[in-house]
């Protein structure tokens, strides 16, 4: 993509990319009501908006987990946490216990009976006194012996209550539930009006209107100090009484400081004020219509055009999803200032597709083109669905699909409908933003989508096809070329390794090339494989004249090989026969009428591909032919410099699934690139590669109507998860009275049910998330298990999801 709003419309070795047939007709920049087929409708809870496009703009699109459709979802509200009766119950309980005992503790019942303070007689001793509760004679001083011994025994008994109360009554759960739960800065209020009840108890002096006695934890404190600091008259110095009241009174505070996460919040307050901003939850968001992002940058004047753009309907949704795709290319690069005249030139029509489209003719499924999601159908509110799940739609995006995807299920599930198709329709309007390149292979007889949503159609086998398919993917490398190949020829073959394939294809690809510098057609690459003398006479002629002793040497030790036993060259002869058909004369660069396009375009351009495999008849070349474009796809997409995602869809992947292919599978999650696989039956891979296909796509869909077979397939790959299950259990009562006995008879004679009782059993248990049974008949039509994997590593369990919404 250049400053100037265009993009290079060349491939590479400066060949010219193909174009359709025929450009779709499209206007410039159609009009989008609302309610239009691909924008989605706005929510009912969302402001009216300029046009519908703004709208869709300004609609929220909040973070979720992984599947979720984003576009109006509103996270379930979390339900507040009530406190069970038995806690409060649990509360007040020991809070009553404990002014019970402590109230028989003043009055000396439970406490150690001093010697009273004068001599009393039956009658009066209630009105004596004790020295823990002593009676006051006005005008008399009375001595009490062992005073300050009995003040810290009753504060720290006091405080034993306390903690006593604090753990049996569950203080803090319900402290926390009230308090902790509550966001800043109320909580710190909270707190900070609790610290200031526990001192008014503490140092009720300090606070004019509180009327009650201290609590008995300074006085302890007070008084064991006199005992230790007895002869240095410690006391009598302000500076150590100050000093041991604030201990006190930060020893009381802490715990509602940390309750109320007092610092943290502090240095919150201290780093917003230091930045100069004000606390991001104060800000109003801007409407994203307004194109706040290109203000910010100041680039104000663009910003204008854009928003006039949008709300005049000049602009559809991926106009406005292009357009933002380029800005954020131009910030990474640093060309702002290119931006804005490009903007200030074209206005939403900068940065066309080079295909000229700026929409696709028509739409089946729901898209976002902002979040990059289309959505396929609605998750189920089943128990085992977490909460933010439940009544959620379900949407794929490349975030997953970079982790590659596994769809199993029987023919008429829906794969190809609710699946395959929206999720190529998705990648092909990305590819018009500048954001992805799609190469989807159409099953015999059902293509995918209409002709004008894709740039390249290779119809295999059609003679008024306009393109044809490179099987050597432009490549320059004989041994690269011949890995490529041999994984489609022999990528199946248990006769013939992969490897012994890759190497007898090389003996012959490179003194080809280093004679006439191009490979061979498919009917020259056959003769030299089934040994004809007189083609590996002239090459080896050939060879000579140019003096290439290295590719003579190469081509004299294939020729030895000839014919010999474990030669995999007449196995390699008779897959390529397959594809040397008369129907396929003038494809796979056979020098045809159709202009051949190569793969390896899509690794420097947003390109649409589609392949359309040849009709009945030719099941085992349709197969030949689908392996040879994922060996492909994956031999380009390791390329640098690719920016946008690349993802090849296989509408049906039977007999492509080799051993190499799933070890490239498991590398191109990091190589921004990904594959939909949609089989019929797992039976349709080898037996020995179904855990290594399983281990490395990170997502995986079970449709409606999978055998056990399959479905146990899935339960393994799934695993097992902790639930706790209940279990009644009714016991029969024996009695051993004759009474009860005879009682238990005579209910039984009323109700004619013996007497039982009840046994409860709660335990976790391991289970798996869905057995094979269960993926085999507990799933209904139009449904589907899907697990999902993000390229970042998030999760999202196996659940239900509704296809037909």
């Amino acid at each position: 993509m250049n400053s100037d709003g265009t993009q290079d419309a060349r491939g590479t070795h400066a060949d010219p990319v193909p174009r359709p047939a025929g450009p779709p007709d499209v206007p410039a920049a159609p009009p989008r009501p609302t309610g239009a087929p691909g924008v989605p409708p706005v929510p009912a809870q969302a402001p009216r908006s300029a046009s519908a496009v703004a709208a869709w703009l300004d609609t929220a699109r909040p973070a979720a987990r992984p599947g979720i459709w984003r576009y109006g979802y509103r996270p379930p509200k979390q339900t507040p946490e009530k406190l069970a009766p038995v806690t409060v119950a649990g509360m007040l309980i020991p809070l009553a216990l404990a002014a019970l005992v402590w109230s028989l503790w003043q009055r000396g019942v439970t406490s150690y009976q001093m010697a009273p303070l004068r001599a009393f007689t039956p009658d009066d001793w209630w009105w004596a006194g004790t020295v823990m509760s002593p009676k006051e004679f006005p005008g008399e001083a009375v001595p009490y012996p062992g005073a300050e011994a009995l003040v810290v025994y009753e504060g720290v008994s006091f405080a034993v209550l306390a903690v006593a109360v604090a753990v049996l009554g569950s203080w803090r759960a319900i402290v926390r539930h009230y308090v902790a739960r509550r966001p800043q800065p109320a909580r710190a209020l909270v707190a900070a009006l609790l610290a200031l009840v526990a001192l008014s108890f503490v140092f009720p002096d300090a606070f004019p209107l509180v009327g009650w006695s201290p609590a008995p934890i300074v006085d302890p404190l007070l008084s064991l100090t006199v005992l230790v600091t007895d002869g240095y008259d410690l006391m009598a110095s302000s500076f150590f009484t100050n000093t041991l009241y604030t201990v006190v009174t930060l020893l009381v505070v802490w715990p509602f400081a940390r309750l109320g996460a007092w610092l943290p919040y502090a240095k919150e307050l201290l780093a917003s004020r230091a930045g100069g901003t004000a606390p991001s939850a104060s800000a109003p968001e801007r409407p994203r219509s307004q194109w706040p992002d290109l203000r910010d940058a100041g680039l104000r004047e663009a910003a204008d055009l854009l928003t006039a753009e949008v709300a005049g309907e000049r602009m559809n949704d991926v106009d406005c999803a292009r357009v933002e795709h380029a800005f954020a290319v131009a910030r990474r690069s640093g060309t702002p200032a290119a931006f804005r005249d490009t903007v200030l030139r074209q206005a939403g029509a900068a940065w066309t597709h080079p295909s000229g489209a700026r929409d696709l003719p028509r739409r089946r499924a729901r898209h976002d083109l902002l979040t990059e999601q289309v959505r396929i159908g609605s998750w189920a509110a089943a128990d085992r669905a977490p909460a933010p799940y439940h009544g959620a739609g379900a949407a794929l995006g490349p975030e997953v699909l970079g982790t590659s995807l596994l769809a199993v299920g029987p023919s008429g599930s829906g794969k190809t409908r609710t699946l395959v198709e929206p999720v190529t329709e998705a990648l092909a309007l990305q590819a018009l933003t500048g954001r992805c390149a799609v190469v989807a292979v159409s099953a015999a007889g059902s293509p995918l989508g209409a002709d004008d949503a894709f740039d390249v159609i290779v119809r295999i086998g059609d003679p008024a096809s306009v393109h044809d398919l490179d099987p050597y993917a432009e490549s320059d490398d004989p041994d690269e070329a011949a890995a490529v190949l041999a994984e489609a020829l022999a990528g199946d073959l248990d006769t013939a390794g992969t490897r012994s394939a890759a190497t007898t294809l090389a003996q012959l690809l490179g003194p080809f090339r280093a004679v006439h510098g191009r490979f061979p057609t498919l009917p020259e690459l056959r003769e030299l494989l089934e040994g004809d003398e007189a083609a590996l006479t002239r090459l080896r002629e050939a060879l000579a004249a140019s003096g290439d002793e290295v590719m003579r040497r190469e081509l004299d030790a294939r020729a030895r090989q000839t014919g010999a036993p474990g030669d995999t060259g007449r196995a390699l002869a008779d897959r390529l026969a397959l594809l040397n058909r008369p129907v396929f004369a003038d494809f796979f660069g056979g020098g045809g009428p159709s202009r051949p396009f190569s793969l390896r375009a899509i690794a420097h351009h947003p390109l649409r591909v589609r392949i359309d495999l040849p009709e009945r008849g030719h099941e085992e070349a349709g197969r030949l032919i689908t392996r040879l474009v994922l060996a492909q796809f994956h031999a380009v997409v390791r390329e640098g410099g690719r920016a946008h995602f690349a993802c090849l869809v296989l509408d049906d992947a039977t007999g492509t699934v080799t051993a190499e292919s799933v070890r490239r599978i498991q590398r191109l999650r990091s190589q921004n690139a990904g594959v939909l696989l949609a089989l019929r039956t797992v039976a349709d891979v080898p037996e020995a590669l179904h855990g290594p296909l399983y281990g490395a796509v990170g997502c995986r869909m079970a449709f409606s109507g999978v055998t056990t077979w399959d479905g146990n397939r899935f339960a393994q790959t799934w695993g097992t998860e902790w639930v706790e299950t209940t279990e009644v259990a009714q016991h029969t009562v024996f009695a051993d009275q004759p009474m009860t006995r005879a009682l238990h008879a005579l209910r039984k004679l009323v109700t004619g049910k013996a007497v039982t009782t009840e046994a409860v059993t709660v335990r976790q248990v391991e289970r798996e998330r869905w057995s094979a049974s269960e993926l085999a008949h507990a799933v209904p039509a139009g449904h589907a298990v899907l697990s999902l994997t993000t390229v970042g590593g998030e999760h999202a369990p196996p659940l239900l999801v509704d296809l037909r919404g």
